[in-house]
């Protein structure tokens, strides 16, 4: 199902749900509820309840979009780190060179045409994606430099390896939800709690309040939607893409 859809569903089940409560209340209330005579600590509660709710939704909507921005920094630092591997290893003789620069592409080619789409799926990266680095700090640690001029970019390539093997490790932990989920059970009762609370001040089917309860309900689907999409960086809709992997490497088909 497409994300905007799913979007749309849960914005407009929030608003139904308001309507209808909304309605219910109505036939069943008593002839002499007066909506005006609402005490003031309901009013004070409803008040504070919002205000707690807003401040433990935005903290989870900057958690998940911190978690969101870590993930596509470790797929810009491993593709860089990639990229001047292949730049670096130029001292080198051309077959050694060559036969590096080919294990970077092919290591590359698989993280964008297979392990972005296993990710996606199944939340894991590939064992076929490990091999091919292992190949290439193979080829990277098993050359002994035959000159100076070599041996100055030996030790940089192996730290820019060490990097793309670190920056590969964080990816795989960004691939996990970000959001326990207790949190979520907070978050979805708070919802409730929070919604549930407009209609302690006795709201009527005019179409005024209809519409701003209806428009306050959708924007808590909203923002609950996008902690939703955001906590799994690499499998929803606003994911994380293999750009960096693409730009540095524009031969590498997507």
């Amino acid at each position: 199902m497409p994300e905007w859809l799913v979007l749309a569903l849960a914005m407009a089940a929030a608003c139904a749900v308001v309507v209808v409560v909304a309605f219910i209340r109505e036939r069943t209330a008593r002839e002499d509820d007066d909506p005006d005579d609402t005490p003031d600590v309901i009013e004070y509660m409803t008040m504070m309840i919002g205000v707690v709710y807003a401040i433990v939704l935005g903290l989870a909507i900057a958690g998940v979009w911190e978690a969101r921005s870590a993930a596509q920094d470790h797929v810009r630092a491993e593709a860089m780190a990639l990229h001047e591997i292949s730049e670096r290893v130029r001292p080198y003789p051309a077959e050694v060179r060559d036969r590096i620069r080919q294990d970077v592409r092919a290591y590359v080619g698989h993280v964008v045409d297979t392990e972005w789409r296993t990710m996606a799926d199944e939340g894991r990266l590939t064992d076929r994606g490990t091999e091919l680095l292992a190949r290439l700090r193979h080829d990277l640690t098993d050359y002994r430099p035959a000159s100076d001029y070599e041996a100055q970019a030996y030790q940089p390539l192996l730290d820019q390896l060490t990097v793309a093997d670190q920056a590969r490790g964080a990816r795989e932990d960004a691939t996990e939800a970000t959001m326990p989920g207790v949190v979520w059970f907070g978050l979805i009762i708070g919802a409730m709690v929070t919604i549930g609370m407009v209609f302690a001040l006795q709201i009527r089917r005019t179409a005024r309040e209809l519409v701003l309860a209806g428009l306050f309900s959708a924007l808590i689907a909203f923002l609950l939607f996008l902690v939703w999409d955001f906590d799994a960086p690499f499998s929803r809709g606003m994911d994380v893409d293999a750009t960096p992997f693409t730009a540095l490497f524009p031969g590498v088909a997507t």
